[in-house]
């Protein structure tokens, strides 16, 4: 079986992320570049498939902007994913999910013999949730996203997973190949050991030039949407402590509070 697992470059949680003078799009200087949770989710749910069905191969693979590709197609690869792959787009593109869904339809038309393409149900920064059912649209297989426990019957040749939905859990049982976005993975997702790290460092990467997806595409190549803008939220005011001798006084001063300056109570 070979596994494709996209993954994005997402801001690091506890970067501080600031807009460019414009307002138009977010500064990347200085920023780290990570897998996302659910992206880590995803590798981490091919590593044990490929721990249970012999002869597996996982393949990373990441459409952005360079050097960010190249970083979290190596974590991938310290997690254990036998080989990478990046397509590189134009800093100035500002590609939207679609436009990233339809490289990435392109780019896995290298690999016929795949039989499941995994990513995270939705990306760490905008958490839009598009590209797998994209993907599986333009490729023109099955697509299903919030994907769980999911599963390989050999003896059906097929993929088996839980969705769950209001009031109930649907069980699907589906034949290769299928583009699946997943939620969770059966563990939490591994840690990378130091000696996989090193590894990673120096393992060949394949690259795909834009200008060959970009002759697939089409041209003129451009997102289908663009952000407005981006602004930071207003920053928060300083704490206020109340000052009490018993946790009754506190409790009757924080409704005062409330109630009169605050105005949260009528």
């Amino acid at each position: 079986m070979e596994i494709v697992v996209l993954v994005k470059p997402t801001p690091e949680a506890e970067t501080r992320l600031r807009p460019t003078p414009d307002g138009r799009a977010l500064d990347p200087e200085g920023v780290k570049w990570v897998l996302s949770g659910y992206d880590e989710s995803a590798v981490e749910q091919a590593l044990l498939l490929k721990e249970s069905v012999p002869g597996t191969t996982v393949r990373a693979l990441s459409l952005g902007v360079a050097p960010r590709t190249d970083e979290v197609v190596r974590a991938a690869l310290a997690l254990g994913c036998d080989s990478a792959a990046v397509a590189d787009l134009p800093k100035d593109l500002a590609p939207d999910p679609l436009l990233i869904a339809r490289a990435a339809a392109v780019v896995l038309g290298r690999w016929p013999s795949v039989g499941l393409v995994l990513a995270g149900k939705q990306a760490g920064d905008d958490e839009e949730g598009l590209v797998p059912g994209a993907v599986a649209e333009l490729r023109g297989v099955e697509g299903y996203g919030f994907v769980t426990n999911l599963r390989w019957d050999a003896a059906r040749n097929r993929f088996t997973f839980d969705r769950a939905i209001e009031g109930a859990v649907e069980h699907y049982a589906l034949p290769p190949p299928v583009v699946l976005g997943l939620q969770q993975a059966w563990n939490d997702p591994r840690t990378a050991k130091l000696p996989n790290i090193l590894k990673s460092r120096k393992a060949p990467i394949e690259r795909v030039p834009w200008s060959e997806v970009e002759a697939a595409l089409g041209a003129p190549v451009a997102a289908g949407t663009r952000p407005a803008g981006f602004r930071l939220p207003t920053p928060r005011s300083g704490a206020r402590m109340i000052a009490s001798k018993t946790p009754e006084e506190a409790a009757a001063e924080l409704v005062r509070v409330l109630r009169e300056e605050a105005k949260v109570f009528p």
